[in-house]
């Protein structure tokens, strides 16, 4: 179904993800259904499997998200580079002979928004010169689309906030340097996803949000790209880092906008959202979720450590992995955890924080370690104790992740849809 689908789009002169979107929208014209896709982070090659897991029970299209952190030319923390990923995406699918529609993005592509250069200080043009190389290399893979976010500058101050006209130009920009690059080595089309990074404000306010799209539509065209535009652009709709209330009303108001431009509204940080529901009912697009998936594989593997220790106690085993005590040192050790602290927070000493915010730096922290060798020894052996006696680890430990997912395809309206999109 995948290939197909690909093959009715290309026959179209768009991407596969255009062609969902453009699905989607006929189906609620015909039934009044409205749907919003789900974007799956992949932090892990767990979160991966659970994601086409999840896809192929509820018979739906699957979307990846992956930032430079996490796929890259470097490998990021996954490390995987972006062939590699795809092929990983690939080879697990077959695996489960799941065979609906698999769209791969890359998340947050823009200067800045890769750690390392932050933490260097990389130049505008070391860094843009990096992205747009992820970018080719995305091309090159297979990817079906590229959120193009310029939205960052660590040279402004701190109370400074980066100009709308630069942010639609260096977003110009590098669509611009990713058509050329696509159209020279004869590759299908892809979709594009702009707008601002929501932790530093996002397009809420509808003054700015509007002129963007116009900067935007006159840039390309400057370009001679009048054939292209964006399908998502990133909305401030509530939810970030530490907040989980969607805000249907502000999602209402951005789709409007967007709606006349031929855009849909793309929200971030929809981890552990309490009213998923309202996400198509304010005719949001698509929502990203990620590090609500670290938490739950953190909470699988410690189901798996209390059964590893029960199992020790019992006479059972010699020796216990001691899963927590090494991903606890693992995140700690990496110092990655200090990228999630407020202001008024140590740096210096993460023993300074309260129970409550350790445990929750660690847990969303493992992303980061995930390929750490001490972790990958610990988990193998957690794994062995426990498979040692007839328990399937990995099951126990992607129900955990499955079981939110399933939570966004039956919220988002996404169950059977595979049913409808040919």
């Amino acid at each position: 179904m995948n290939k197909e689908l690909r093959n009715i789009a290309l026959k179209n002169n768009t991407s596969l993800l255009e062609y969902i979107l453009e699905r989607i929208v006929v189906l609620e014209n015909e039934t009044g259904v409205k749907r919003t896709l789900f974007a799956a982070c992949p932090n892990s090659i767990s979160v991966i499997r659970a994601s086409l897991n999840s896809a192929k029970r509820n018979n739906a299209p699957i979307k990846f998200a992956a930032t430079l952190n996490q796929v890259d030319l470097d490998r990021g923390y996954t490390g995987m580079n972006q062939k590699e990923f795809v092929n990983t995406i690939k080879l697990e699918a077959r695996r489960i002979n799941f065979t609906g529609p698999v769209i791969v993005a890359v998340d947050h592509g823009g200067p800045w928004l890769k750690d390392i250069q932050k933490k260097e200080n990389w130049s505008y043009e070391k860094a843009v010169d990096w992205v747009k190389k992820s970018f080719e290399a995305s091309v090159d893979a297979g990817y079906d689309m590229i959120h193009v976010d310029p939205t960052v500058d660590i040279f402004l101050a701190e109370d400074e906030i980066i100009s709308i006209d630069v942010v639609a130009k260096r977003t110009v920009d590098l669509i611009y340097h990713v058509e050329q690059y696509r159209k020279s080595k004869g590759i299908n089309p892809i979709a594009y996803e702009v707008g601002t990074e929501e932790v530093h404000g996002g397009l809420a306010d509808m003054e700015v949000f509007n002129r963007f799209f116009v900067l935007l539509k006159q840039g390309l065209a400057e370009k001679g790209l009048e054939d292209v535009w964006p399908c998502f652009v990133v909305g401030k709709v509530g939810t970030d880092l530490h907040t989980t209330l969607f805000d249907p009303e502000v999602a209402e108001k951005l789709t409007e906008v967007s709606k006349k431009y031929g855009s849909v509204i793309k929200g971030h940080y929809s981890d552990n959202v309490e009213n998923p529901e309202d996400y198509p009912l304010s005719g949001m697009g698509a929502a990203n979720v990620g590090p609500e998936f670290t938490e739950n594989e953190y909470d699988g593997l410690m189901e798996l450590a209390s059964i590893e220790k029960t199992l020790f106690e019992e006479g059972k085993l010699a020796k216990v992995s001691d899963i927590a005590a090494v991903l606890w040192k693992a995140v700690i050790d990496s110092n990655r955890w200090q990228k999630w602290l407020g202001k008024d927070e140590n740096p210096n000493d993460f023993y300074a924080n309260t129970p409550e915010r350790q445990l929750w730096l660690v847990k969303t922290g493992c992303r980061y370690i995930w390929q750490n060798e001490d972790v990958l020894v610990a988990r193998k052996f957690l794994y062995e104790n426990v498979e040692s006696w007839g328990i399937k680890a990995e099951a126990i430990l992607l129900s955990h992740i499955e079981r939110s997912m399933d939570k966004y395809f039956h919220k988002f309206n996404l169950v059977n849809l595979n049913n409808e999109l040919i």
